[in-house]
């Protein structure tokens, strides 16, 4: 496993990190593992993950978006079929945005086996109130950064990203739960994506949202030290900090509501 970085001060970008534009991303030096960063309802992240996956023409493809039983469900047929590819996945209620936006990053993976990182709502839900996410995880909690606490400085910067990205509304004793969550998701992630890259040799995609992309404290460093990775962000504009990523990409902003509206009093 990846040396895991403990203070906060110290999990910094890499210092080669630099924006690139998308049509870039295919024609840097061949890695074991890409993940493919993206903000979930900016269809031009999706546009440009499906262009990098058919330029990489990666041997398998893991998304977040999946469970591993649903993914163990994809077939070259199902692929080809948009509509029925929707209906087998129950898109629908899935609670992703629309599958049109992640479609053609499936028909991109097409020649490409495909893997689930998705960790199924009833054990995030267990991790946030308190549960025991070891046993739950089994074996290789250990390997994958489940069984050791994080120190003071990471776990209170979590915390207060976790806090930033809820509207500032969490109730403060949600927080470390919330942590815990994500690191649970994480470590799903490196665990199937390792076994994607066992399985097929790689190289592997990894299509995900920026914050599992992070090379200080998402999945990129759970994964063992024999892969060879790269973090590819996708921001939506100029970042005043140096990203957490090897390179990022910076793309239209899309359109959406207020998330923290309903927060917001008269």
């Amino acid at each position: 496993m990846r040396r895991l970085i403990l203070a906060f001060a110290l999990v910094a970008a890499p210092a080669c990190a630099e924006e690139i534009t998308a049509g870039e991303i295919a024609t840097l030096a061949p890695v074991d593992v890409v993940f493919l960063g993206e903000l979930h309802d900016n269809p031009w992240h999706h546009e440009n993950q499906a262009a990098a996956v058919a330029a990489l023409q990666p041997k398998a493809v893991v998304f977040e978006m999946l469970t591993d039983v649903q993914a163990a469900e994809v077939t070259p047929e199902l692929i080809g079929d948009q509509a029925a590819l929707e209906k087998a996945l129950d898109w629908a209620h899935s609670g992703w945005p629309e599958f049109e936006m992640y479609y053609p990053i499936f028909a991109a993976a097409k020649g490409a086996k495909i893997y689930g990182a998705l960790v199924p709502r009833e054990a995030v839900r267990d991790a946030i109130m308190g549960g025991d996410v070891v046993a739950g995880f089994g074996e290789g909690a250990d390997m994958f950064g489940l069984a050791a606490p994080l120190d003071d400085a990471e776990q209170g910067a979590r915390e207060a990203k976790q806090m930033e990205a809820h509207c500032n509304a969490l109730p403060e004793n949600l927080l470390p739960g919330m942590v815990l969550g994500q690191r649970l998701r994480d470590a799903t992630m490196a665990r199937e994506i390792a076994r994607a890259h066992e399985d097929t040799g790689g190289p592997v995609v990894v299509i995900t949202g920026n914050g599992h992309a992070r090379l200080d404290w998402g999945a990129p460093r759970l994964l063992p030290d024999t892969l060879t990775v790269r973090s590819v962000g996708q921001l939506e504009r100029a970042p005043e900090e140096t990203p957490p990523h090897d390179v990022w990409v910076v793309t239209q902003e899309a359109e959406r509501e207020d998330p923290c509206a309903v927060f917001k009093k008269d």
